[in-house]
């Protein structure tokens, strides 16, 4: 059987993205689909599509509703590389940069203007992102010109805008009830911030983990070190943020982890180190939904990350990560309260997938909103 595809870059990832009526012509369960399909599970994914990392092995789902005000919606699938198995638990921010250009070179949009406005709506949270696409002249450019940090080429400029995003998986911003809170794993005592906007994160302090503020690039060696504690201490946040039953319960995928600390004192480009985790290793640059719950958290009383910050809160914050300085924004807007970041994405190849024919043809549930 073949599958029509398109391979895409959506800020600092790659992902796979599917139509829905395309996926659902397999009569195959999503969740027996897509690692097959991705070459799961081997760390290698030789025998797939899968780039055998966090940021690499994704797909996104998209379905065009007829009638509302939504134009796209999109399902994302974390898609295990050592183990067949898809977590659904929370969406892709860098990757969401692709829905709308999708949506443009696919004519489900047409562009109207120098930036053309796509709703989209992401299944696995809920959560509307408002994305802004630049199309000078009313078209998009043949040559994009626009760059970001953490890619050396430039694609097409996507602007998103999260609304609302409190509490879209949990119910709450902050699920606990408390700004920060204690977690004990390993034997130590860990100061926390949890946190659920964009996608549910436990945000920790560098200096706990014996990381220097002073040289962020030096992190990424400790941190190494330290990701089996820090497994520990994520699975049980996952338990007080009321995301699973037990520690080992808990989804690879959510919550999210941050480690932050103020920046160097010769810094004057950033308001914050930080170094994120995806899928148990360290991100090379920023999850693009982690960073929404650090701006929330950044402007929330008693957080990790407000308490350095001296509620010293800007329009924007400046989030060094490995890969640079990323900005992001708030702002209210008619009643909702938007935060965003500016990402470029970019089609990499339109393409046909063979599935080999030994996949277990069970219908599970539907690609549309598949996490619900």
């Amino acid at each position: 059987m073949k599958i029509e595809a398109e391979w895409m870059r959506g800020g600092t990832s790659k992902c796979w993205v599917f139509e829905t009526a395309h996926l659902e012509q397999t009569q195959t369960s999503p969740d027996v689909l897509l690692p097959r399909l991705f070459g799961s599970p081997d760390h290698r994914q030789i025998d797939g599509v899968g780039g055998a990392t966090s940021t690499t092995s994704k797909a996104m789902i998209l379905n065009r509703p007829f009638g509302g005000e939504v134009d796209v919606e999109f399902t994302f699938a974390q898609v295990g590389i050592e183990e067949a198995a898809v977590d659904w638990g929370s969406n892709c921010g860098n990757c969401s940069a692709v829905v709308g250009l999708y949506a443009i070179e696919k004519g489900w949009v047409a562009p109207d203007g120098d930036v053309t406005r796509i709703v989209t709506r992401n299944t696995n949270t809920g959560q509307i992102i408002i994305q802004r696409v630049a199309t000078p002249s009313g078209a998009l450019p043949i040559m994009p010109q626009a760059h970001m940090p953490g890619v050396p080429f430039p694609g097409h400029q996507v602007g998103l805008g999260f609304q609302d995003p409190a509490g879209k998986t949990t119910g709450r911003l902050l699920p606990t009830g408390s700004a920060s809170d204690t977690i004990t794993a390993g034997g130590t005592r860990w100061t926390v911030s949890m946190v659920d906007a964009g996608a549910p994160v436990v945000i920790l302090r560098a200096e706990e983990l014996g990381l220097d503020p002073e040289r962020h690039e030096s992190w990424f060696g400790g941190v190494e070190l330290q990701l089996e504690i820090l497994d520990r201490i994520r699975r049980e946040a996952a338990v007080r943020m009321g995301l699973a039953a037990t520690a080992g319960e808990a989804a690879r995928a959510v919550p999210k982890v941050a480690i932050v600390a103020p920046p160097a004192r010769s810094d004057r480009d950033s308001d914050v180190n930080v170094m994120m985790l995806s899928m148990g290793k360290p991100h090379p640059a920023l999850a693009i939904t982690g960073s929404i719950a650090l701006t929330l958290a950044a402007r929330t009383p008693g957080t990790v990350l407000n308490d350095f910050m001296g509620g010293n809160i800007h329009p924007t914050l400046r989030l060094r990560t490995p890969a640079g300085v990323i900005e992001t924004w708030s702002e209210e807007r008619d009643g909702s309260q938007f935060v965003g970041v500016d990402r470029t994405a970019r089609t990499i190849a339109s393409t046909t997938i063979h599935l080999p024919e030994d996949v277990d043809s069970t219908v599970g549930a539907s690609f549309a909103g598949a996490t619900n």
